[in-house]
């Protein structure tokens, strides 16, 4: 299988905006050729930053809002509203600020959320969500989890991906499936993430990553190592693969 392509920029602004502009007219295409558009969003830095340029982009109004479905890769499972969760930080930088139907956003459960909706147990969260995969998939296409138009990701320096961190159980599932996870390497130590395989069902796989720290683990996964040693090599789109970087993040990369 063929690498990823490769868009280096400059610096961490630079990759923000990048990835946002992509992100719209991603978006908008997805909406031509099926009238709505599914993505992944993730959570992170770069994330968060990326997701702030698409509010203040002039051609944010592109998009048919109402039509986009939102679901997340990962969460920390942490009382609703936190803010350490993917989804308060994502509402904050914009999802708030947008016409998205209610219906179709999708958060991971929080920890506080009655047990029924998946409160109290992050197996019991990953169920939960699982079945709102599934739902989805019938609407939109998919087998177990829909077809996703982009999966936005980002990654630690030690490889993982999604709340997917080296040599830990969740990297050695092989069903498309959502896990609750625990002793996690990075505080907090309990989440929610899709597996690897639930993840390369979408169409498309972004990862969108800047600084120097994860320039290692980005040319050993290049380079062909196991997703079991860094699950960064795992993630892998079912049409395309994209990793948008900056220099320091691209630095021991072969272009």
């Amino acid at each position: 299988m063929s690498g990823p392509e490769l868009v280096v920029l400059p610096d961490a602004d630079a990759t923000a905006a990048d990835a946002a502009d992509r992100f719209i007219t991603a978006v908008v295409s997805a909406q031509a050729a099926r009238g709505t558009a599914s993505v992944v969003l993730t959570g992170g830095g770069i994330g968060i930053a990326m997701l702030r340029e698409v509010g203040r982009s002039s051609r944010r109004d592109e998009v048919d809002w109402p039509a986009v479905e939102v679901f997340w890769g990962d969460e920390r499972y942490l009382p609703a509203g936190d803010d350490e969760r993917n989804d308060t930080q994502a509402r904050e930088a914009l999802l708030d600020a947008l016409d998205l139907d209610p219906a179709r956003v999708h958060p991971m459960p929080p920890e506080d959320a009655p047990e029924a909706a998946g409160g109290g147990d992050p197996d019991l969260a990953a169920d939960v969500y699982a079945t709102v995969l599934s739902e989805a998939a019938s609407r939109l296409g998919g087998e177990g989890v829909p077809t996703f138009d982009v999966l936005l990701a980002g990654c630690g320096p030690e490889g993982h991906v999604l709340s997917v961190f080296p040599d830990s159980p969740a990297v050695h599932a092989r069903d498309v499936g959502v896990l609750g996870v625990r002793e996690c390497e990075k505080p907090p130590p309990t989440r929610v993430t899709l597996t690897l395989p639930a993840a390369r069902q979408a169409r498309e796989i972004w990862l969108v990553a800047t600084g120097e720290g994860k320039a290692e683990a980005l040319a050993r996964a290049q380079r062909g190592a196991s997703e079991v040693d860094v699950p960064i090599a795992g993630l892998r789109g079912a049409e395309r693969t994209l990793w948008i970087l900056d220099e320091a993040a691209a630095g021991d990369l072969t272009r």
